[in-house]
């Protein structure tokens, strides 16, 4: 308004399609740094995948060059054109035949040969009969065998002892059925029975040479480092455990449902455990692949007892059993006061300090397979466990009801009968006297009004925060509504009620220790039994 005169002011309005496009872009851009951050992520994951185990990398560049190295007989002209388009069943042999371990790769391969040796045999003996009985019944007799050896094969794999040679049954399923089928169509099953079993011969060979020589992967040596990462994820899984229960005061305790949601990730060892605990079908299938492989390495004699690794695991697994329960004690709703829990602490530190050294002492055994455990260490673990029993035993009162009333002093003048009691500190004292004290008010027809302490607060609402704070059951905060309705008359032995059994709560943890203990003395058997066998 105030320009100069012939002055304008552009302005320019983007039109709707230029706005659309816009923000198509900004879209398109969020898309692909999306795109770009999943795809770092994911190859984050694989790194990180291909780490924790250096030979699941070994293992996949094995398969690739046998498979390479069976193909080659089709790549090049004078192999195919003496086994022709048959040698495609040697890829398929390496396929299916190359496993992780030398001794899985051995079984397998046994269950391929044995299955396909008695498949083809079936087949030429029933294309010979079949031929034998005229062109109107051969196709009925084939249909009629195959149906047969169908039904037979599925039901003898399931029978229980037979069960490690499924893999063998369904090789002889499918191979006769591609042989006398692929035979009655050409019209030589003989000719087609012994090429295609040259074909699997030669794959099966390829796969056998390739995963001995190139960097062989030993079930027994996986066996033996499983084991022992088992005795050591005990120990730490315990140690943490015990630890985390000691130093938990309770003020920064989560609630029940968020922890199990996300499996505690607070504590590292306690998936060590539970993988331990879930170990049994995995120590069982690399023992029965180590039953295949040769004498190597450590392992130089024939017949070595790998069956006895699985008796020390299952050992280790009833161990483990406690632990677990122990971590179900630390994260339960019911929890004894933190006040309670300091009492034992040096008894409880002690028990579990050498209970972890223990079976961190028998897997070193196993790993340098020698016989090395020393009977000391044993004893001091029964002593500090007895120690640990005869003061709960002493303290027996604070685990109960209280209304039960405390061991009097001991007598100063009676120098034996100070020696043989010792003191507790005082526990919770302050609301036990308030309890009391509530407890003769409230009996009392004419009562008074409530007390008032300092700051102008109630008695009974200073007593019930008291209680919230040192009693994390029941988890939810009293409700002032039911306490008034109530009277506060009913609310006295409910309150002491759950004291009781939070206090129990110590109790519980403290006998799945002890029965933690116990345990180990077959675990130390099992070890000892296992290095008899072993010759360490």
């Amino acid at each position: 308004m105030n320009g100069k005169k012939g002055s304008c002011v552009e302005i320019n309005i983007p039109s709707s399609a230029t706005t659309k496009s816009t923000k198509q872009q900004l879209e398109s851009g969020k898309k692909k740094s999306a795109g770009n951050g999943s795809c770092k992520a994911w190859i984050e994951k694989v790194w990180e995948f291909a780490k924790e185990d250096s030979n699941r990398v070994i293992f996949s560049f094995k398969v690739g060059l046998a498979v390479l190295l069976v193909s080659l007989l089709i790549l090049f002209r004078a192999p195919y054109e003496v086994f022709g388009t048959s040698i495609i069943w040697s890829i398929l042999t390496v396929a299916i035949m190359f496993e992780y371990t030398v001794g899985a790769t051995f079984n397998r391969g046994f269950n391929r040969a044995l299955g396909s040796l008695l498949a083809g045999i079936l087949a030429i003996g029933v294309a010979q009969v079949a031929l034998s009985s005229g062109r109107v019944a051969e196709p009925f007799i084939i249909g009629t065998s195959i149906f047969f050896i169908g039904a037979v094969t599925s039901f003898m794999k399931l029978w229980p002892s037979l069960v490690p040679y499924e893999y063998g049954f369904r090789v002889i399923l499918f191979t006769y059925c591609l042989i006398i089928v692929s035979g009655y169509r050409m019209g030589n099953p003989l000719r087609t029975a012994m090429d295609r079993l040259y074909s699997i011969a030669i794959g099966g060979f390829v796969a056998v040479l390739v995963n001995v020589l190139v960097f062989p992967i030993w079930a027994g040596e996986q066996l033996h480092k499983e084991l022992v990462k088992n005795f050591n994820s005990v120990a730490d899984s315990l140690e943490e455990c015990v630890k985390k229960y000691l130093e938990d005061d309770g003020l920064d305790h989560p609630e029940f449902s968020n922890t199990v949601m996300d499996e505690f990730p607070d504590e590292p060892a306690y998936k060590k455990c539970k993988a331990t605990v879930n170990s049994s079908a995995k120590l069982e299938s690399l023992a029965i692949s180590a039953k295949w492989e040769p004498p190597h390495g450590r392992f130089r004699h024939f017949f070595y007892p790998w069956s006895e690794y699985v008796k020390v695991g299952a050992v280790l697994r009833y161990c483990a059993y406690e632990v677990m329960a122990l971590h179900g004690v630390l994260h339960s709703e019911i929890q004894a006061p933190y006040s309670l829990r300091i009492t034992f602490q040096s008894e409880i530190q002690d028990v579990t300090s050498q209970a972890a050294e223990l079976v961190r002492c028998l897997g070193k055994d196993i790993s340098s397979m020698k016989r090395g455990l020393d009977t000391c260490l044993l004893k001091r673990v029964h002593s500090s466990t007895e120690r640990l029993q005869r003061t709960i035993d002493m303290h027996s009162y604070l685990l109960t009801t209280t209304y039960c009333d405390p061991p009097p002093p001991p007598d100063n003048n009676n120098n034996n009968s100070s020696k043989s009691v010792v003191l507790l500190p005082k526990l919770s004292s302050d609301l036990s006297n308030q309890l009391a004290e509530l407890e003769s008010k409230s009996l009392d027809k004419d009562s008074t009004p409530a007390v008032v302490v300092q700051g102008g607060e109630s008695y009974h609402e200073m007593m019930r925060k008291q209680s919230r704070r040192l009693h994390s059951w029941p988890s939810r905060e009293v409700d002032a509504f039911a306490f008034e309705e109530e009277g506060g008359v009913d609310f006295l032995p409910r309150m002491r009620a759950l004291e009781s059994t939070a206090a129990l709560s110590l109790a519980t943890f403290t006998s799945l220790l002890i029965e933690f203990v116990v345990r180990l003395d077959h675990l130390v058997e099992a070890v000892d039994e296992l290095s008899k066998m072993a010759k360490f």
